[in-house]
């Protein structure tokens, strides 16, 4: 690790057996992922109550080449975490799950999806059940009705923003799973 790991303590008195465990979870964390430059961990009691114990949160940011990943473990209904360890195993567990996917991404093992086109409605006919959408290319692309909810297609009008996955159909392109950009229109007539 390039930075000195930290485990801090907010306003809740300092338990160095609790700092010892952090500093062993964050061990695990370098082992299975060798690749962090720097480790800050807090641990916090938010809701302190005078007759019975709080809940603990725990926040672990795990800085990593290419970003950074910060796990804030905070369960108001989650009374596991009245104990301190059950917390701080929680929000390692999180961290390291986190720390596997950032590692995949790295490797190219997860793909990143693709933004689907935007287009417009250019025609709708609502009776016979279909449209065209624009796309920004100037194309236009047939779209049928079981393409889109019914919700959405009661709110499609001309010049309606929307999102579309485009695939060849019979008779030329056509468009899938359409998705209003902005679903929060009042309904044409």
């Amino acid at each position: 690790m390039q930075t000195q790991p930290q485990v801090t303590f907010d306003d809740i008195p300092i338990d160095e057996r609790v700092r010892a465990i952090a500093y062993d979870h964050i061990d695990e964390l370098e082992r299975a992922y060798g690749r962090i430059t720097g480790c800050h961990v807090v641990i916090a009691q938010p809701h302190r109550h005078q007759q019975q114990g709080g809940l603990y949160s725990v926040s672990v940011d795990v800085v990593v080449p290419g970003g950074e990943i910060v796990v804030n473990r905070a369960h108001p209904r989650d009374h596991a975490h009245e104990d301190v360890y059950v917390a701080l195993r929680d929000a390692f567990l999180a961290a390291h799950r986190r720390l596997e996917d950032h590692a995949r991404q790295i490797r190219g093992d997860i793909k990143a999806h693709e933004p689907r086109p935007c287009g417009h409605v250019s025609q709708i006919f609502p009776l016979q059940g279909y449209g065209f959408i624009k796309t920004p290319d100037g194309r236009d692309v047939y779209f049928h009705r079981h393409a889109i909810s019914d919700h959405d297609y009661r709110l499609v009008d001309i010049g309606s923003e929307v999102f579309f996955t485009e695939e060849e159909g019979t008779d030329g392109p056509q468009a899938a799973h359409v998705q209003l950009v902005h679903p929060h229109r009042v309904p044409r007539s």
